[in-house]
């Protein structure tokens, strides 16, 4: 990483938009691995350059499975961005996590079976470290960012991120409850994977909406209440980026947790046998080290 930060927003069900953008304008960004979920909106918030991407597009129009992550992750890089902060709605498994709760994940369990989840194929191989998949520096920053601005966030918790789009079952509600898992959405997989190979800090602002169908009074909820936090967690998430920008332009460095130079030791395939069509996909998510 070099010179200032860009902060990436990818915005969940709910969060289309940022509030106090200056300077802001949609532009369309192409990459090797196809269209994004929509424009990104570029701009200016608190004294920080900030890039957001609505993850669903504009309106909701792609499902979790039909996300093109790799295109989301490979134009954010592309548009300089070095810290990104996801949010999404999810489902709570922990009586303690009601409605309205935001979770500073730090662990996933990928349950997810139908997705592309990595930039790196036959011609060009990576591993990557995910044993800590989120950045604790950003974490910090929005911990401290939820604090200000009054929201009720827990720091830690894992993320049982499912394929979807159906919702569980209660045996499978049930199951991950007793694997411990907090939460349970259906996005930050395999986005936290690529986010890892691109280099990019990645933070995940978990937003409750409701308890996942383990709870006895699950299906007492209707579409309204549902969507009533849903409204009220969007208007939170707007106030932590505002709160956080600053933050993040404050302490804009190379990650000491390691995430700006994740590829120093992920390479294996040897140079000489590295496709060439394959390393020209990957110019922006890894043209640090392949150069």
């Amino acid at each position: 990483m070099t010179g200032a930060s860009v902060l990436g927003i990818i915005g969940g069900s709910g969060v289309y938009d940022v509030d106090g953008l200056t300077n802001q304008e949609w532009r369309t960004v192409e990459t090797p691995f196809g269209a994004p979920s929509d424009q990104l909106l570029f701009g200016d918030l608190n004294g920080q350059k900030l890039v957001f991407l609505p993850r669903h597009g504009r309106g909701h129009r792609i499902p979790p499975s039909e996300l093109n992550f790799r295109a989301n992750i490979d134009a954010m890089k592309r548009s300089g961005v070095t810290e990104i902060i996801s949010v999404s709605a999810v489902g709570s498994l922990k009586e303690e996590l009601p409605p309205g709760t935001f979770v500073i994940v730090d662990q996933f369990i990928d349950r997810t079976f139908a997705r592309v989840k990595s930039f790196f194929e036959t011609g060009l191989v990576a591993h990557v470290s995910m044993a800590h998949p989120v950045c604790g520096r950003l974490g910090d920053m929005i911990e401290e960012a939820a604090k200000e601005a009054g929201i009720c966030a827990v720091r830690g918790g894992t993320y049982l991120v499912m394929e979807g789009p159906q919702f569980s079952t209660k045996a499978e509600s049930e199951l991950y409850r007793q694997w411990g898992c907090d939460v349970i959405g259906m996005t930050n997989m395999p986005e936290a994977k690529l986010a890892r190979e691109a280099e990019i800090c990645y933070a995940s602002v978990a937003m409750v909406t409701d308890y996942d169908c383990w709870h006895p009074d699950h299906d007492a909820v209707t579409v309204e209440q549902v969507i009533k936090v849903l409204v009220e967690n969007a208007g939170h998430a707007r106030a932590l980026v505002k709160a956080v920008a600053p933050k993040v332009h404050a302490g804009a460095c190379l990650c000491p947790q390691g995430c700006h130079r994740a590829l120093d030791n992920a390479l294996i395939t040897h140079p000489d046998k590295r496709s060439a069509a394959v390393t020209t996909r990957l110019a922006a998510v890894a043209g640090r080290v392949l150069k």
